[in-house]
């Protein structure tokens, strides 16, 4: 299988910043591309360390990058924030969405919005004031979507917090829409809860793709050795039940879908565990692979897939999209040599005649 890409940025870690990553790109008006991360700081790289949202910006399509600076700073009463996604929304303000995650677990997704073009922000809002259970609520960063007539849907896990020990219920998929523009929320009634007593881990961080044919496809990390979809053909309201996509084979890691040009872009891990992996192979989240679908997503193909990254001693996942003149940008966790999976941030230009589908 073939490498294609080259990196133009890392973001390493230090002694000050444990780790960096979860990002997610825009493409701004005047044609910069920004994309805003977790960084973390302090000596703790869990996810309940200390973290704002950084941001970084290009002006030549990903090839240079100014410095981090600091977007959103955290309130001094919540633990950080993290998983972050931008979205150009309906009115053309730029939506910057995150979880706010606090010490008691009561996390929530918030929405603050630019009409500036990413130089002042409103006040955010809770997403979640629509509910009234106190549960802990999942979602991966670039993952909010905007379906084409309008709706955006955030597809989350929830997970009941068990006790103060930080053990949680197994996760079920759950989705927040807006049919407003993001000014209000309501959680659809669909829950898509896995039937395996003994996989502890249930289903967990969910994508949307919307397929040409009308169905919305649901992606789903699990730990049973593939992704899991399900579809549904009412944007979102009802869902099929889940069923494991043999294509995409997984260890219990997330993949990510988004259009690049004629092409579906598809990157995840496929090699699941198994008891022949070194222990030197992060978390088991490698190789780290791009397969592509000439079709918007409808079939994916063996001889369509490509090595992003093979280096089996690192660890790669929760990659962010953008397409860019020339081809297009991932940004995504890299291990740096550690047994730490969360750790650096690398960004990774694949331009289009790389692509020997397209030739």
């Amino acid at each position: 299988m073939k490498k294609i890409g080259r990196e133009v940025l890392f973001l390493k870690t230090n002694d000050r910043i444990p780790r960096n990553g979860e990002g997610s790109f825009i493409r701004l008006k005047d044609g910069r591309i920004m994309f805003g991360y977790t960084e973390f700081y302090g000596n703790d790289w869990n996810d309940d360390a200390t973290a704002n949202i950084s941001v970084i910006y290009s002006s030549d399509e990903g090839e240079t990058w100014t410095q981090p600076e600091i977007l959103f700073r955290k309130p001094e009463d919540a633990w950080n924030l993290m998983s972050f996604s931008f979205l150009r929304m309906g009115n053309g303000d730029i939506g910057a969405f995150y979880i706010l995650k606090n010490a008691d677990r009561t996390d929530r997704i918030m929405l603050t919005r630019s009409s500036d073009e990413g130089e002042s922000w409103s006040e955010p809002v809770n997403c979640l004031d629509c509910l009234k259970e106190a549960d802990y609520y999942v979602i991966n960063n670039d993952r909010v979507y905007r379906l084409k007539n309008g709706r955006i849907i955030i597809p989350t896990a929830r997970h009941t917090v068990l006790n103060t020990d930080r053990d949680f219920t197994p996760g079920v998929i759950c989705f927040f829409c807006s049919d407003d523009d993001g000014k209000t929320w309501y959680k659809t009634e669909a829950e898509l809860e896995c039937p395996f007593p003994s996989n502890p881990d249930g289903y967990e961080e969910p994508g949307l793709y919307e397929l040409p044919d009308g169905r919305l496809w649901c992606y789903i990390r699990t730990s049973l050795g593939f992704q899991y979809e399900s579809f549904s053909r009412d944007n979102g309201i009802t869902w099929t039940a889940p069923e494991p996509n043999m294509f995409f084979s997984s260890p219990c890691s997330p993949m990510h879908v988004r259009d690049c040009g004629e092409l579906t872009v598809a990157i995840f891990n496929p090699v699941p565990e198994h008891i022949l992996r070194e222990e030197s192979e992060p978390w088991g989240r490698t190789p780290f692979v791009m397969a592509f679908s000439t079709d918007r997503g409808l079939t994916f193909k063996k001889e369509n897939t490509f090595f992003i990254e093979d280096d089996l001693t690192n660890g790669y996942c929760y990659p962010a999209i953008i397409e860019c003149a020339d081809g297009f940008l991932v940004a995504y966790y890299h291990s740096d040599n550690t047994d730490v999976c969360l750790n650096s941030t690398r960004i990774t230009k694949v331009k289009y005649d790389e692509i020997e589908v397209l030739k």
